[in-house]
């Protein structure tokens, strides 16, 4: 006689992606950010936005070549990613990736080269051929995200444009602050007259970045609204990031001290015509955005899929 027997079956929940690839994220974010800054300060011709668009034009190289060393940590086979270059996949957003990871950085090197041997013709000509680049190399990364549709949180068409506004929040934020650097340390030989030139330069940033939080606040209340009122589901996704263990980060870190606060600094006449201020609410700027790429990532994840 066979005794009864019972069988459990656990399937393991795997978070496949983690803090590199946020922090992957975080650092094309920044590029793309600032090299749009740095062409809008460029291409608007005047002469007193050109050592913004100088700062711009280093910082976008610099951080897309770092992005995609945390790819690359992250693979379990490192020395396996030139496989990404030379198996092209036609049907695969990341084998385009691939490709816009190695143009666009070649582009804003060259773009950075004729800014700083002031050659405009070429800087603008290299400007115009980076936007889109610059622009797709992080738009690509929401469309990648918002293709899981497993994952309530990713599966939504405003993730490409949320990655690019608050691309744009991060990069301004780290502009204003290299830019605050420079005025203080860099400054020898300046002019007091040239000094507060330049602090002006800074606090227009501070006003340009205050505009773009809004827009991105506008855009994350809408991606949460929507996730309340769609699938149960998608309702758990939202619960979880106001209520549930990822509200700290998202409410706490995001919103009220990478936003908020942020804002009412930037608004207040008290504070917003003060470097100390300006750049404080940009270091804030910086944490929320991480932390809202750590939220979206990992936070995407922790919905189990069955």
């Amino acid at each position: 006689m066979m005794n009864d027997i019972s069988i459990i079956y656990n399937t393991p929940h795997s978070m496949p992606l983690g803090i590199l690839i946020a922090q992957y994220f975080y650092l094309t974010g920044l590029s793309a950010g600032s090299f749009v800054v740095s062409v809008i300060a460029i291409l608007g011709g005047k002469e007193e936005y050109k050592p913004l668009g100088k700062i711009g034009a280093v910082l976008a190289p610099v951080c897309l070549v770092m992005a995609p060393l945390n790819l690359i940590a992250d693979m379990w086979q490192p020395a396996r990613f030139w496989h990404l270059f030379f198996y092209f996949n036609p049907q695969s957003p990341i084998t385009y990736g691939s490709l816009l990871l190695t143009s666009y950085p070649i582009s804003a090197t060259i773009y950075a080269y004729f800014v700083y041997t002031n050659n405009q013709k070429m800087a603008k000509l290299f400007a115009i051929i980076g936007i889109p680049l610059a622009i797709s190399v992080h738009g690509y990364t929401g469309f990648i995200l918002a293709l899981g549709k497993g994952r309530v949180l990713w599966n939504t068409a405003l993730m490409p444009t949320l990655f690019l506004v608050s691309a744009m929040v991060s990069g301004i934020a780290l502009m204003i602050i290299i830019a605050s650097i420079r005025n203080k340390y860099m400054s020898k030989g300046w002019t007091d007259e040239e000094k507060e030139k330049d602090k002006g330069l800074i606090f227009g940033l501070g006003k340009f970045m205050a505009g773009t939080i809004v827009a991105d606040m506008f855009l994350l209340l809408n991606d949460v609204l929507i996730l309340f009122t769609s699938t149960q589901d998608a309702y758990h996704a939202a619960d979880m990031l106001l209520f549930g263990k990822f509200a700290p980060k998202f409410i706490g870190v995001e919103i009220v001290l990478g936003a908020f606060i942020p804002l009412i600094i930037l608004m207040l006449p008290k504070t917003n015509k003060k470097l100390w201020a300006v750049n404080l609410a940009s270091l804030l700027v910086m944490i929320g955005i991480f932390a809202m790429r750590f939220s979206v990532v990992v936070g995407g994840q922790s919905l189990p899929l069955h």
